[in-house]
């Protein structure tokens, strides 16, 4: 597969750990065995927790790890920039084609105002328990918001097809189906403190560069199901999908940041080699 183009795509809000050792180990070898270009791209638009020294860092523990990238904001590129705070011309071009096509909407309603509404309909969450569902009686009439020129400081969202089911074959775990207004409901694509949101962000940058295959965590399906809807509201081909299992604690979490003395570089200091690593991952794969 020569013309295979993968990326990995850190969020620097802490230091990396198991969890994201396996994911991206796992994208780096997927993209080795096929010949391929690894993209190396930062996604630091939560500009409240996102922080330089994790950033830094992030890039350090993955050298470290033996992974490297053919792309990136550390060795440059084709499609520059590979820091996607700095992408903000492109993410407001695509939100202007959502918006012009009609698929978009501003939404001024806070979460408790979300919340109120939902409570007031008592619509309990069919799909999902973790997604909370965009109560439909707040959407606008269609068509509003299209005399807009820029997002403005609101959130907007996507209007999805109620009903419909969102299909996808995941490399694995097979088949997997969601249904819009069931599952998953009007997700946000911009939000209010002018940044593009991480379902608009991803499938923009994605379809930029030429990402053939997304190699990601399994909490991540579901956004899979409503990034589809991007790519078809865009006219795009969308990428191959690859969702890693998730590295747990012995209570059953899964890892997150917090886990700081199961960090990549935790590890790293107490003098564990990469390539020991790579043997205690599930799903491990090997750099040889």
């Amino acid at each position: 597969m020569p013309d295979y183009r993968g990326r990995i795509a850190p969020t620097p809000t802490g230091y990396l750990h198991l969890g994201h050792a396996r994911t991206f180990g796992c994208a780096f070898e997927r993209c080795r065995l096929a010949g391929g270009t690894l993209i190396y791209r930062l996604e630091d638009l939560d500009q409240a927790r996102c922080r330089p020294e994790y950033a830094m860092a992030a890039m350090e523990d993955l050298r470290w790890f033996g992974l490297d990238w053919q792309e990136g904001p550390d060795v440059g590129g084709p499609h520059a920039p590979y820091i996607q705070s700095q992408r903000g011309d492109w993410h407001r071009a695509i939100w202007r084609r959502l918006k012009d096509r009609g698929w978009i909407y501003p939404s001024h309603h806070s979460r408790k105002e979300v919340a109120a509404a939902r409570q007031a309909a008592n619509a309990p969450n069919e799909g999902d328990p973790a997604e909370e569902l965009f109560p439909t009686d707040l959407r606008p009439t269609p068509g509003t918001g299209q005399n807009r020129t820029e997002p403005g400081e609101v959130n907007w969202r996507f209007r999805v097809p109620d009903g419909e089911t969102i299909r996808f074959e995941d490399g694995r775990c097979g088949t997997r189906a969601y249904t819009a207004g069931r599952d998953f409901g009007d997700f946000i694509v911009w939000r209010r403190d002018g940044f593009a949101a991480y379902d608009l962000a991803v499938v923009a940058d994605d379809h930029a560069m030429h990402i053939t295959e997304v190699v990601r965590g399994e909490d991540l399906l579901l956004a899979t199901a409503r990034q589809l809807l991007l790519y078809r509201a865009l006219d795009w081909e969308p990428p191959a999908w690859y969702h890693t299992a998730l590295v747990r604690d012995h209570e059953g979490r899964r890892l997150a940041k917090r886990h700081a003395d199961l960090s990549i570089r935790a590890l790293a200091s107490l003098n564990w080699k990469a390539s020991d690593l790579w043997h205690h991952l599930p799903e491990g794969f090997s750099l040889g």
